[in-house]
């Protein structure tokens, strides 16, 4: 039996996109946001930052995992609360560092 899912509009995808784009380049530029934790939470946040940035370049293109969970995971509005935590813990690192 297959079950019709209604998509998320548009604009929130190609706005986690561009959000996750702009989170990626400036961690590129300043890596001393996520390098400069203690390991004890670097890795945490190293995997946040993979999930969000992951399922925010992933839902736009289409992709779409096998398992339930994961589908779950990867899909709003888990994904953009993930998104939303990444940026925060950026913006709020960036700030810390000022």
């Amino acid at each position: 039996m297959r079950v019709e899912v209604q998509n998320p509009p548009i604009w929130l995808n190609l706005g986690a996109m561009l959000l996750a784009a702009a989170l990626a380049l400036w961690l590129l530029v300043q890596p001393e946001l996520i390098s400069g934790l203690p390991m004890a939470l670097r890795l945490p946040a190293i995997a946040l930052g993979v999930w969000a940035l992951g399922a925010a370049f992933m839902q736009p293109l289409g992709l779409e995992l096998r398992r339930y969970w994961q589908r779950q995971a990867t899909s709003p509005p888990i994904s953009l609360a993930a998104l939303a935590a990444f940026t925060l813990l950026v913006v709020v690192r960036a700030l810390w560092l000022v």
